[in-house]
């Protein structure tokens, strides 16, 4: 009896765990799953995909085989390697967008939420930023400048900016009134401390949700830029560039376009999938649910 009572005590091991968490979370891990996986193939780019820029021109076109898994392009180019380094791009924008829009929209919205007297000017300046559309945007700065990664990552980040502000706003507005925020104040608590201590944390779940979502639109927006020809230079293998590139040859070569969109929904799905699996898990009322 002793040794029963022992093992039901005994807490469950971290397969056990993760079983349970996979049971009531599925999204979370399929998208983490798929995003881990293309990240992992991403990363390992040089060792599994070869040279994404070399030219065959006797091979053009051709359908996949053996030896071109995903064909090859009009120009001879191996569509396989070529996806698979334009899976690099498309994550580093999607993640660098997200972590320069959270952060820098975090320190403006915990500034414009917590004092009232800078809330008026910032948010008509975020007002005037949302109505930017970030193509129209990113076509204006590759005119200006030449076209790069990071000319992509500025125009796309500046009208995500304002979404952060204004999420982030709301929650300092809602947790600024509660009583033990009173209670800090009154205790002759530093803003900064309150700030830091108090309201910050309430950010980190909405902040986390949003930032999957940043991602994802940051991703497509960075292929449409490259499908119009504002985004990143045409020698450098990106899906949007791929598609692009491929359009007039759908009728005869549809793989040249087919295996790097596939690519681009699949990275899209697996971000979505993960925020609204984190959506459902960190909302209180869903989690009580569960």
């Amino acid at each position: 009896m002793a040794a029963v009572a022992a093992a039901a005590s005994t807490p469950p091991g971290a397969a056990v765990r993760f079983g349970v968490f996979a049971r009531r979370n599925p999204t979370i891990v399929m998208g983490a799953a798929l995003l881990l996986a293309m990240t992992a193939i991403a990363a390992a780019a040089p060792w599994i995909a070869g040279d994404a820029q070399l030219m065959t021109p006797i091979n053009r076109l051709q359908a996949p085989s053996a030896e071109f898994w995903f064909g090859t392009d009009a120009l001879g180019r191996d569509v396989y390697a070529r996806s698979v380094h334009g899976a690099r791009i498309s994550l580093v924008v999607g993640l660098t967008v997200a972590l320069v829009s959270v952060t820098a929209g975090l320190v403006i919205g915990l500034a414009a939420g917590y004092y009232r007297r800078v809330d008026g000017l910032v948010m008509r300046v975020m007002d005037g930023l949302m109505a930017i559309p970030a193509i129209l945007l990113a076509i204006a700065l590759v005119s200006l400048n030449k076209a790069s990664v990071w000319i992509v990552i500025v125009a796309i980040s500046i009208p995500e900016v304002p979404r952060v502000v204004r999420l982030v706003r709301a929650v300092v507005l809602t947790t600024r009134e509660q009583p033990f925020i009173e209670a800090a104040i009154g205790g002759g608590s530093r803003n900064l401390k309150i700030i830091v201590r108090h309201i910050l944390p309430s950010t980190v779940a909405p902040l986390i949700v949003q930032a999957t979502y940043i991602t994802a639109s940051a991703i497509l927006i960075e292929a449409a830029l490259s499908f119009l020809g504002a985004g990143v230079p045409p020698e450098i293998p990106t899906w949007g560039n791929m598609i692009a590139s491929s359009r007039l040859f759908l009728a005869r070569a549809p793989w040249t376009i087919f295996f790097p969109g596939a690519a681009l929904a699949l990275v899209v799905l697996a971000v979505n999938l993960m925020g609204d699996g984190l959506r459902d898990r960190l909302d209180p009322r869903l989690a009580r649910r569960m």
